[in-house]
């Protein structure tokens, strides 16, 4: 016979595995069947082995419109907890869609809320892995009132803790809104959408037909909108790549970075660096190449890789120490800064800042793009943005310019007068107000209209421009540059710099906060 204790032992193991079972055996198979997992196997894939502790398991909403009181699950559509990746404690969140579809109710958000005020108080990131169709209609503004709740601490917490997504279903509505203020968004090809409003509605209100891949799947906000900043091929990479990203953040803002042992000689040059600046300066080449050559071998972890593509960013290491690198890619758009670029790097920039990762910048940009696209679409304003990110930006800044730093953009990628800390150049770099062609063609204007071949004239006035003008010397003369430093040598030269700006301190005029040109 079972003893009281035992008995109030059973009750509570039984609740337990009611609890794991979500919606129940067919809606799981449900989730399966359209090639995706279940909450509880994404959290045991993405924490570490047996670290998980859960809570709030025994939560149920609270509504009785609609006969919902007859109809409750344990948890009521959400796990929420704590564990640890790779030793590091964080914070989760992960959305069960085989219980009402995922649908956010007051309870539920009461959970997400209390997650993130426990991730607050710990100073411990906090990671959402999000599959819900929306509000829960059956509880009306209710609902609504817990997704407002959820924002306001998605708002109040930016900055001061991490804040990873993953969409990993049909996420629509207000369930895009908490994903889109958190830090990085992850999304799987082919199983997860975002959208405000679904391709029905697209069709009822506008008449446009779109499939719901291309509303909102992962290579839309991928490359197009830029919402998503990794889209991986299936759940399990979503998951591996948030592991992966853990490791280069620290987990608060009063906390450095983590640094990693490494195996990659700190004084290593690679050769090819020297020759990989095309002779012609009008022919492109691959910066990742250059970045992959100088940062610690295999540490390169790209974000945003398909949108904005003329500019890189993305988290490396270099020594064994976690940094963030913004680089102009010359082999897209000959690496110009237009509306998509600057705002990716500007959100990049931001964000590494708020939690104290060094900046490394590589510099080849002939300036802005032109076009009335790009003007009626505010290039001013969204180039300001990335000149804002870099000039309010305090943590340590290194820059490196290996080619052309033209114009307004040379101001604006992390110059010395936006308070880069340590502005390197190589040879090659050229430093002016315009390219060479742009240049001549207004300074000797009334000279080349008078000349006898001014195809000739023109070539040699471009020559001796690119020679007294199109170099790093002269900036070099003022102190804009800190020292010309041949190719191979800017491994050890990074190095050296982040070891003398470790303790580095800068402060910003006391404020409520800036105003950005949003």
């Amino acid at each position: 016979m079972e003893t009281s204790s035992e008995k109030l032992i059973r009750l509570l193991e039984e609740k337990k595995s009611q609890a794991k079972q979500g919606g129940g055996e067919l809606r799981v198979k449900r989730q399966h069947d359209k090639g995706k997992l279940s909450a509880r196997e994404r959290l045991n894939l993405l924490l570490d082995e047996g670290s998980f502790h859960e809570m709030d398991m025994f939560v149920t909403h609270r509504s009785h419109d609609f006969d919902m009181e007859k109809n409750k699950f344990l948890t009521d559509g959400v796990i929420t907890g704590y564990g640890t990746i790779d030793g590091r404690k964080v914070f989760v969140f992960s959305q069960d869609f085989s219980i009402f579809g995922g649908s956010l109710s007051e309870a539920f958000a009461e959970k997400i809320c209390k997650a993130m005020d426990f991730a607050l108080k710990t100073g411990t990131p906090i990671i959402g892995l999000n599959d819900s169709g929306g509000a829960r209609i059956q509880e009306g503004v209710v609902s609504l009132a817990g997704y407002a709740d959820i924002f306001l601490k998605n708002t109040l917490v930016s900055g001061v803790i991490p804040q990873i997504s993953a969409i990993l279903g049909p996420c629509a509505g207000g369930a895009v809104y908490s994903p889109a203020i958190t830090d990085f968004i992850f999304m799987a090809k082919k199983t997860s959408h975002m959208f405000v409003t679904g391709p029905e509605v697209v069709k009822t209100v506008t008449h446009e037909k779109v499939s719901m891949e291309d509303l909102g799947g992962a290579d839309t906000h991928a490359s197009k909108s830029g919402v998503a900043h990794f889209a991986c091929d299936n759940e399990v990479a979503v998951l591996q790549g948030i592991r992966k990203l853990m490791s280069y953040l620290p987990s608060n803002n009063m906390e450095n970075p983590p640094v990693l042992d490494s195996d990659d000689d700190p004084g290593r040059q690679d050769m090819d660096l020297d020759t990989i600046i095309p002779s012609n300066p009008n022919k492109p080449y691959d910066m990742h190449q250059v970045i992959q050559r100088i940062m610690d071998i295999d540490s390169f972890f790209e974000v945003h890789a398909d949108f904005g593509t003329n500019i890189i960013c993305g988290f490396a290491r270099i020594n064994g120490q976690s940094i963030g690198i913004v680089a102009n890619q010359p082999a897209h758009l000959a690496g110009v800064l237009d509306i998509n670029s600057s705002v990716k790097a500007a959100r990049f920039v931001r964000f590494l800042d708020a939690f104290n990762i060094p900046i490394i910048t590589f510099v080849d940009v002939p300036g802005f793009l032109p076009g009335t696209d790009q003007e009626w679409g505010g290039i001013i304003k969204h180039g300001a943005k990335l000149l804002f990110a870099f000039a309010e930006a305090t943590v340590p800044k290194i820059t490196i310019i290996t080619r052309k730093a033209y114009g307004g953009a040379y101001d604006v990628m992390s110059s010395k007068h936006i308070r880069g800390d340590l502005n390197f150049a190589w040879p090659t770099a050229e430093i002016a107000v315009m390219g060479p062609k742009g240049a001549v063609e207004i300074i000797w204007k009334k000279d080349l209209k008078d000349a006898d071949d001014p195809e000739k004239k023109t070539e040699e006035l471009i020559k001796y421009y690119r020679r007294k003008f199109a170099n790093p010397y002269i900036a070099a003369e003022r102190g804009y540059i800190d020292d010309v430093i041949v190719p191979p040598t800017t491994r050890v030269k990074l190095i050296s710099g982040l070891e003398i700006l470790a303790e580095k301190v800068d402060h910003n005029p006391k404020k409520k906060h800036g105003n950005i040109p949003l």
